[in-house]
């Protein structure tokens, strides 16, 4: 078929993607996989493989014709878009959400993907995951092995593109919040989302829960009253915690199994190692004696801020702890 009369109005089509890498392996071994097209010589499949063909300038392509009905050409084009091309966060989230009402109208008699949204407790957890495990017939279950996501991965990005408000999808859109927090907004109907979401964007995913939950046994007003008078653990602690669990994780696997080290990494292990031990002692003295004082003289309860600034610095060839 001639390029010129292939229609290239599809929604889900990618036409303004880097294809230089695909130009180039078509130029060398040719189009190994056809466009795909209905009846009105609409691209449905192949919209990056018909940028790279015009750019190298293909006047013809072959193309396999789906004579299939609108919804099933829209399945085609949106399974497409999720194999074959990168998606932001949300844009995936739509194409699985949209996937998944056009392919449960298509199958009636397949599993649904639930958007229950409550909390469940440990009996109920294993519950969901024994059900889970013999699904193999929703959508959530047909895409799973194609996208390399398990299914309870897909079914969350599919809930939370369903039952987020269009501010809470902008709100992550800026990067105000993240999707562990909008886990935990579309607990909420999206009126009372976009009610709560300006005064929780700070706040940590289990500050949210935690809110959500009050909110659930009583109302959004007294939520958020109660949740004023709550001290809110600064980002930086959030950090500590974190990352104190990783890294405690990964030093027991190390002292567990006996790891061991020795080559060119050695004494940059061992200044950081130094430094990491240097920077708790003096964390842990501030959390337990508290700030120190601007005309404090006391040698042992001084911290030295060239020493800090020293042990942030990222040069491991200064002679910091190199006798190690």
């Amino acid at each position: 078929m001639k390029l010129s009369d292939i229609k290239t109005n599809n929604e889900y089509l990618r036409l303004d993607s880097n294809i230089d890498m695909l130009a180039k392996s078509i130029e060398q071994v040719g189009l190994i996989h056809p466009l795909s097209v209905n009846e009105k010589n609409e691209l449905l499949a192949g919209g990056r493989r018909y940028c790279a063909l015009q750019k190298l300038g293909f006047k013809e392509a072959e193309v396999t014709v789906i004579k299939k009905s609108d919804l099933e050409q829209e399945l085609i084009s949106i399974d497409e878009n999720l194999v074959r091309k990168s998606l932001s966060k949300l844009q995936f989230e739509k194409c699985l959400n949209r996937g998944r009402s056009i392919y449960e109208e298509l199958n009636p008699d397949a599993v649904r993907v639930s958007m229950d949204t409550k909390k469940l407790t440990a009996a109920e957890k294993t519950e969901r995951k024994e059900q889970e495990l013999l699904d193999d017939s929703s959508f959530a279950a047909v895409s799973s092995e194609k996208l390399g996501l398990s299914k309870s991965v897909i079914s969350g990005a599919i809930k939370r593109d369903a039952l987020s408000s269009s501010k809470v999808k902008e709100a992550r859109n800026q990067g105000e919040i993240n999707a562990g927090q909008a886990n935990e907004l579309i607990r909420m109907s999206k009126k009372d989302q976009d009610k709560v979401l300006p005064h929780l964007k700070k706040h940590s995913i289990k500050e949210i829960r935690q809110f959500v939950d009050t909110a659930s046994e009583t109302s959004i007003e007294e939520a958020l009253e109660a949740d004023k008078k709550i001290a809110k653990l600064p980002k930086e602690y959030v950090q500590v915690i974190n990352l104190s669990k990783r890294l405690n994780k990964v030093l027991a696997k190390i002292l567990i199994e006996q790891m061991t080290y020795s080559g060119t990494e050695t004494n940059k292990i061992s200044n950081e190692a130094l430094k990491l031990t240097d920077h708790l002692s003096d964390f842990l003295d501030l959390q337990k004696n508290g700030p120190l004082k601007k005309n404090s003289t006391s040698k042992d309860s001084n911290i030295d801020e060239d020493r800090i600034i020293s042990l942030n610095s990222d040069n491991t060839n200064n002679g910091l702890h190199a006798d190690l």
